[in-house]
């Protein structure tokens, strides 16, 4: 009991880490507004932007430098944050891998409940990958990075192709256009065909809005296997204890961030030698295989991506290690330690401010730069109650309950003057 006490007391943090969980937060909001949270509704009339001309710039930055690669920053620091709980338990010659997958089970039931609101709520997935983890934690780092590799570049993706292809003859023109128009039309998620509630809302959310999130994750997509690859990459890399000997190596920093850049520009270079394909991935029918060269271009712009999401968190370290600019980058600390609860706030207020049942009528007409400005407006209120929050409490609401239920005993909460 004592020292299961030692271990359910707050620890020395890695500050560093809880800013860098702060900036991934921050490009995961912007994404989600854009994207409206992934609710559509239809039948409203167009409305004129406020800032047509930016725009444009908006949405060229929500592509192409910020959709998707700040949630590979969070994912990676979920499996760096991982790896830390084991170690220190091995430290103190306990085996906590019974306790964190008692601890996934109840991320999975938080991330369901999130569910409820966003059907894009990635902790459900989060906890599955955790409970895969445990039994990856003994593995040797050459495995490891073995296994990361063939997940980033598409092998499930590749694999469910060929087989595609090997059974394709085996499917009727009819049986996969009935599949494909039951897909495309989603008739739970269009809350004009029903009268809108939140509870219409969410059992959409639980049938065809999970069934959505399944076939982005582990479809052509294949967004769960990135997800995937970066936990294992986050194991390694506490290994190697990069992020405790990161204020010794600020050379090494800059020529890691550099190697990042480089490698997104080359893979920029192989992909613009493929022929493009003008098949429209999102619209293809179940089943259906993929050209090989689409299947290369796919696996190299997710390597880019995943590189691009390095160079943004080094160069977000680079910028902390700098006194007169890390002191400013600090402000997001306490942020990133209410992780957990930040994420599901943002969840529920994009629920709030796109379904039709609350203000979607107004929200859901707005341009992408208001869009834009909107979500950082949230992460900045999100930002100061965070700071105030930390101030009395030593954990943020939902962390707070996470570690309480993974002990099934009421953790310290208030901090003691």
């Amino acid at each position: 009991m004592e020292t299961q006490k030692i271990i359910s007391t707050p620890l020395q943090r890695i500050t560093v880490l809880d800013a860098l969980r702060g900036f991934a937060l921050l490009g995961v909001i912007l994404t989600h507004m854009w994207q409206h949270y992934g609710i559509f509704s239809f039948g409203m009339e167009p409305r004129e932007p406020l800032f047509a001309a930016m725009d444009g710039h908006i949405q060229w930055l929500m592509r192409n430098v910020i959709m998707g690669k700040f949630i590979n920053i969070f994912a990676f620091l979920f499996g760096l944050s991982f790896f830390i709980q084991m170690d220190r338990a091995d430290r103190k010659g306990m085996d906590f891998r019974k306790r964190f997958l008692w601890r996934m089970v109840i991320l999975f039931v938080i991330g369901m409940i999130g569910n409820l609101f966003y059907t894009g709520d990635i902790l459900s997935i989060y906890a599955v990958f955790g409970v895969l983890m445990v039994f990856l934690y003994k593995a040797k780092n050459g495995v490891l990075l073995l296994i990361a590799f063939l997940l980033l570049i598409g092998t499930p993706r590749i694999t469910t192709s060929v087989y595609n292809q090997m059974v394709q003859m085996e499917q009727t023109t009819t049986e996969n256009a009935q599949n494909n128009e039951t897909r495309r039309t989603r008739p739970d998620r269009n809350e004009n065909t029903q009268k809108p509630s939140f509870l219409r809302s969410a059992k959409a959310n639980l049938t065809s809005g999970l069934q959505g999130k399944l076939n982005y994750q582990f479809g052509v997509f294949s967004r769960g296997y990135i997800t995937m690859a970066l936990f294992i990459l986050g194991l390694v890399v506490g290994r190697l204890r990069f992020f405790e000997q990161l204020q010794t190596h600020k050379r090494k920093n800059l020529i890691l961030f550099a190697a990042f850049v480089v490698g997104v520009v080359v893979i920029n270079l192989i992909v613009g030698l493929f022929p493009q394909e003008t098949m429209n991935v999102r619209a293809m029918r179940p089943g259906s295989s993929l050209p090989p060269t689409l299947l290369a271009t796919m696996g190299l712009n997710d390597i880019k991506a995943v590189c691009l999401s390095g160079a943004l968190a080094m160069g977000f370290i680079i910028l902390y290690q700098i006194k007169g600019v890390g002191k400013y980058l600090d402000a997001i600390s306490p942020y990133g330690r209410m992780g957990l609860t930040n994420y599901e706030m943002q969840n529920i207020i994009g629920c709030m401010l796109f379904s039709m049942w609350a203000f979607g009528s107004f929200f859901g007409r707005l341009g992408t730069t208001e869009l834009f400005l909107l979500g950082v407006g949230i992460y900045v209120l999100q930002v100061v109650f965070s700071r105030y929050w930390m101030r009395y409490f030593l954990y943020g609401p939902l962390e707070w309950f996470w570690r309480s239920a993974t002990y099934l005993k009421v953790q310290p909460f208030r901090k003691t003057k």
